[in-house]
């Protein structure tokens, strides 16, 4: 299957019909090179979960969630959701992910009910390039031999595109802690809004600790690498298609004790900010032990 139609597959969760005190939800994985679950699919996935127990006139607005294990591939997953609170204008659910009985993410999201009322955002950076104007991450990924390079080149269902460059083998020689990532699907999207708000978490997780590691001059590549994401924090601002391009502009304000922050916003292209996101993550370096 196609990575697009494969991640589509993941988010289109089988309902068991379990009523007890929580409803229940199975979904599949997809594959990748290093044998554990994408986090961004695990958060996609119960985002999912925890909306197909809120009307739709309720989408989220946001979701808090702690990576607690790895994810098996071979196993499918099981999300449990927990009706925390239904109020006149907001709903609250806590969805569980478990394999082998145990769970792999905890997450808390909150839902509103559509409303007015007062209205800014931070502005876009100034100044971006056109993301066609861009090398495309696929074309340097495919002469890399290596097999999560070649995930990476064709296993995605985004198209990544580094306003200052990726980070793959070399992080180039200005050691900043931020940069900025134009990403779309590879593909049209159903016209769903609650997928795209499920896909947009799926994208967020890939590329939000790379200024930690861009302000250091470590790559991707660099030998004896570990990084884990520890937690994620997402905010939806306002409706966005993930398959029209978006600019997630991502900085780190702090690394210490083997942890780093790393915070993004994205925008449309026409400069709407549609999303905020929070990650920490443990990173480790073998001359860092």
């Amino acid at each position: 299957m196609e990575p697009l139609p494969a991640m589509l597959a993941a988010l289109n969760l089988v309902d068991t019909g379990a009523r007890t005190s929580e409803d229940i939800f199975t979904g599949p994985s997809q594959w990748s090179p290093h044998g554990r679950v994408f986090g961004g699919q695990v958060l996609a996935q119960s985002v999912v979960a925890a909306s197909r127990t809120v009307g739709e006139e309720r989408p989220i607005h946001s979701m808090h969630g702690y990576f607690l294990r790895p994810g098996d591939l071979e196993v499918p997953i099981t999300f449990a959701v927990d009706r925390i609170h239904d109020g006149r204008s907001f709903s609250t659910r806590r969805t569980q992910a478990y394999q082998h009985g145990l769970p792999i993410l905890s997450m808390i999201a909150s839902f509103q009910t559509v409303d007015e009322g007062l209205d800014h955002e931070k502005a876009m950076p100034a100044d971006l390039p056109d993301p066609e104007s861009l090398p495309d991450d696929r074309e340097l990924l495919a002469t890399i031999d290596h097999p999560m390079a070649r995930y990476w080149a064709t296993g995605r269902p985004f198209d990544l595109r580094h306003v200052e460059g990726p980070i793959y083998l070399e992080t180039g020689a200005e050691r900043v802690a931020h940069q900025v990532v134009w990403f779309r699907a590879k593909g049209r999207m159903p016209d769903d809004p609650a997928v795209h708000r499920a896909a947009l978490a799926y994208a967020s997780d890939y590329t939000i600790l790379e200024p930690i590691w861009r302000r250091h001059g470590v790559a991707w590549s660099t030998p004896g690498l570990k990084a884990a994401s520890l937690d994620h924090a997402m905010w939806w601002h306002r409706p966005a298609r993930v398959d029209e391009w978006l600019a997630y502009v991502q900085e780190s304000p702090s690394a210490g004790g083997g942890r780093g922050l790393s915070l993004g916003r994205i925008y449309t292209r026409n400069g709407r900010l549609v999303a905020s996101v929070a990650q920490e993550g443990t990173v480790r370096l073998p001359s860092a032990r």
